[in-house]
C-alpha cells in the first residue's frame, strides 16, 4: 500500500524507462518528474506505479498539456516546488533555494544527483534516470515527509 508521506523524484529520463524504477519507487504515493521527460510513454509507465505530476525541461515540448511550467504543492504541511532548473541556466542547489521559497525544491537538468540542506530547507536533484551521460550513474530519489522533517535519499539504478 502506498505511503502518502513517500514521494518518488525523477528527472531527465529523455525517453528511456528503466525497469529498476519500479522497485526504486515501490510504496510511493506520488511521483514528481523534474523535466526532460522525452515523451508521453514515460509518463504512462510511471503512472503504472503511482500518480505523476511532471514539468517540462529544455528538450520537452513546453506546449505539451501533460507538462507544467512548474509545480507548487503542499504535502503534510511541507511546501514543494518542482521545476527543471534550466530557467536558471546552470542550476545549483543554492541557486534553486534562492529562486524559490518552498521548503523543498526539486530540480533536474544537470544530471547530477544531489541532496543539500540549507537553513532548514532541502534542495534535491534526483539525477538522470534516462540514458547514461557524462559518466554519471543513473538515479532517482525518494523523498519522505517525516514527523521530524523531510529527508531524501538517492537510489542508484
Amino acid at each position: 500500500m502506498p505511503d502518502d508521506r513517500l514521494i518518488g523524484l525523477i528527472s531527465d529520463t529523455h525517453g528511456q524507462f528503466r525497469q529498476e524504477i519500479r522497485e526504486a519507487f515501490r510504496g510511493v504515493s506520488l511521483i514528481l518528474h523534474a523535466g526532460d521527460v522525452g515523451g508521453s510513454g514515460i509518463l504512462r509507465d510511471l503512472r503504472e506505479i503511482a500518480p505523476v505530476q511532471a514539468v517540462y525541461g529544455n528538450v520537452d515540448d513546453r506546449h505539451d498539456p501533460a507538462l507544467a511550467n512548474g509545480i507548487e504543492l503542499t504535502v503534510h504541511g511541507v511546501s514543494i516546488h518542482v521545476s527543471h532548473g534550466h530557467e536558471l541556466g546552470s542550476p545549483t542547489p543554492q541557486g534553486m533555494l534562492h529562486a524559490y521559497p518552498a521548503d523543498i525544491v526539486v530540480f533536474g537538468h544537470t544530471h547530477r544527483a544531489v541532496i543539500e540542506r540549507l537553513d532548514g530547507r532541502l534542495a534535491v536533484n534526483p539525477g538522470a534516470a534516462g540514458p547514461q551521460r557524462f559518466k554519471l550513474k543513473p538515479s532517482v530519489a525518494r523523498l519522505t515527509i517525516a514527523e521530524n522533517g523531510p529527508h531524501a535519499e538517492i537510489v542508484w539504478l
